[in-house]
């Protein structure tokens, strides 16, 4: 069996971590077994969808790297569902009702007052139709035919039809709502697995049955613990953390999926660069029941790790003219986002102030200053400038070290001094060396 899944987002808004990470675990686990990920826009509220969302969504996936090999809108998909609704009808699976939605309000009440479940209560035939009113439609659930199924997170799931009601499929006004439509999708397009949160748990029961009365062999399912903020608390913060946060942020977008990927498991969270090693070890089996805890912070700590290890092929684009491959080399590993390679602009190209160093320090810059000129810069600068340097002064460890990082980049720390003096120069070195003796 070839492996399709998909990834049916609404187009309401821009893509947030909660939807990333189920699209992630679907294109990852087509990827693991060689299978197709698609992409379906459920755009079938024409209130809430809107065409710049739709295309957020394409921006977002891009900009992630989770390239869908289809995808399909549910508007222009009408048609097919209305011949199986027809269909279904006919088959006495689909009934009309006719009450308002004050009138079910109602209804549950005084069921819950009973101490009954709220459970809708079917008509013995067909509803009487009231004038005046359009009807909404609802899938007959057969209570005859028990539902259930193993879930490749949660395991065997089993539900009571008597115990659930007939779902709306339909409103009164002839939009559809999410039910239906996703099940016809599922089978026309071949879906053979549905990877999506735990809140789906009851959905994915009463389409299990919509499936059999299409006569189709239902995908298998795998419901996912929900993701929770780091505190431990359901957040509604989340729905705001997504592509935009990490785009302002300046965040590399793997960075986001490395963490993704491996949260809920107790497999170790390492910086990757592609999708690629992630999906060779992706397994549902892996994921418990236990929600997920979502840091913001893990994700920044993943971009540093993530930019000292990127090679300069993967960011030249986004560089600004002065960085070439060394510099990149070289500045990497000072960066927490690739943005901030700008900040070390002056201090390779340009000219940073004098620091304001204390008189004895200021002598031993001198004594540097002197050493510099005589220093072979052709090999290994940094290493002969210091040995000489040790020598002389008697200096080491932080007295040898400190008072020359901040005459030569103007900082307490950076990137490793040996590879960033050759990038720096000769003439700016020595320069600045005097320039910090003088003070």
């Amino acid at each position: 069996m070839s492996v399709v899944t998909r990834f049916a987002p609404s187009p309401t808004g821009r893509l947030h971590v909660g939807n990333i990470r189920t699209a992630l675990h679907n294109y990852l686990f087509a990827a693991r077994h060689g299978g197709r990920f698609l992409l379906r826009i459920d755009d079938t509220d024409r209130e809430r969808s809107t065409a710049e969302a739709e295309q957020a969504i394409h921006a977002d996936l891009a900009w992630l790297g989770l390239h869908p090999d289809a995808s399909v809108r549910q508007s222009d998909r009408f048609a097919l569902y209305e011949r199986e609704f027809d269909r279904l009808r006919s088959d006495g699976r689909i009934y009309a009702c006719y009450e308002t939605p004050e009138e079910l309000d109602l209804r549950r009440k005084i069921l819950l007052g009973r101490g009954l479940p709220p459970i809708y209560e079917r008509p013995e035939g067909e509803n009487v139709a009231v004038e005046g009113r359009s009807p909404h439609w609802r899938f007959r659930l057969d209570h005859d035919q028990p539902i259930g199924w193993t879930d490749l997170v949660r395991g065997d799931q089993r539900f009571d039809p008597h115990l659930l009601s007939d779902p709306v499929i339909r409103r009164a006004d002839g939009s559809w709502l999410y039910l239906l439509p996703s099940v016809i999708d599922d089978i026309d397009l071949g879906i053979t697995h549905i990877v999506r949160g735990e809140d789906h748990v009851s959905n994915s029961a009463v389409q299990l049955q919509m499936f059999a009365a299409l006569a189709a062999q239902p995908p298998q399912f795998a419901h996912e613990a929900l993701l929770v903020a780091a505190e431990g608390k359901l957040s509604k913060r989340l729905g705001a953390v997504g592509v935009g946060e990490m785009q302002e942020r300046g965040l590399e977008p793997m960075a986001l999926l490395s963490l993704l990927a491996r949260l809920g498991t107790s497999q170790p969270v390492e910086a990757v660069a592609d999708p690629e090693p992630l999906a060779a070890t992706f397994d549902f089996a892996h994921f418990g029941r236990a929600p997920a805890h979502f840091d913001m912070a893990e994700v920044e700590q993943l971009n540093a790790r993530l930019l000292h290890t990127l090679p300069f092929a993967a960011v030249a684009e986004r560089m600004p003219p002065w960085v070439d491959e060394q510099a990149w080399t070289v500045l990497r590993s000072a960066l927490h986002h690739a943005g901030e390679i700008d900040q070390w602009h002056e201090v390779v190209q340009g000219d940073i102030a004098p620091p304001d160093l204390p008189a004895d320090d200021r002598s031993f810059l001198a004594e540097a200053a002197i050493a510099a000129a005589t220093t072979d810069w052709a090999e290994d600068p940094w290493h002969a400038l210091t040995d000489t340097l040790k020598a002389s002064s008697g200096r080491k460890g932080k007295a040898l070290f400190r008072p020359l990082r901040v005459a030569l980049t103007g900082r307490e720390s950076g990137p490793e001094m040996a590879p960033l003096v050759r990038l720096i120069g000769k003439d700016r070195c020595q320069a600045r060396l005097a320039a910090a003796a003088r003070g």
